[in-house]
């Protein structure tokens, strides 16, 4: 299983709560880990769903997503917390 560890935003959002201006994801247990663009990520996830989780309790799944101005990102499966878990993740 790959978690997703980390986060960097997009420059001038760095306090944002929005998982739309995410700009890439560290993500381990891969054979390269590293920071992915979300981009990346959103289409690897399309090929090959719930093989990321975010390496918070209760490591949800990590999902592809498309915003309304068809812009490509990621976002954790919803549950019952305010914002999404990948936001909580360390930002670097």
């Amino acid at each position: 299983m790959m978690y997703a560890k980390k986060i960097r935003m997009q420059q001038g959002c760095a306090d944002s709560n929005k998982t739309q201006e995410i700009s890439e994801i560290y993500v381990d247990g891969c054979n390269n880990p590293g920071f992915f663009s979300k981009a990346s990520l959103h289409d690897h996830l399309k090929k090959h769903p719930n093989t990321i989780k975010v390496n918070l309790s209760p490591f949800p799944y990590v999902v592809p997503a498309t915003s309304s101005r068809g812009e490509k990102y990621v976002r954790s499966q919803a549950n019952d917390t305010p914002n999404d878990n990948l936001l909580k993740l360390p930002r670097v």
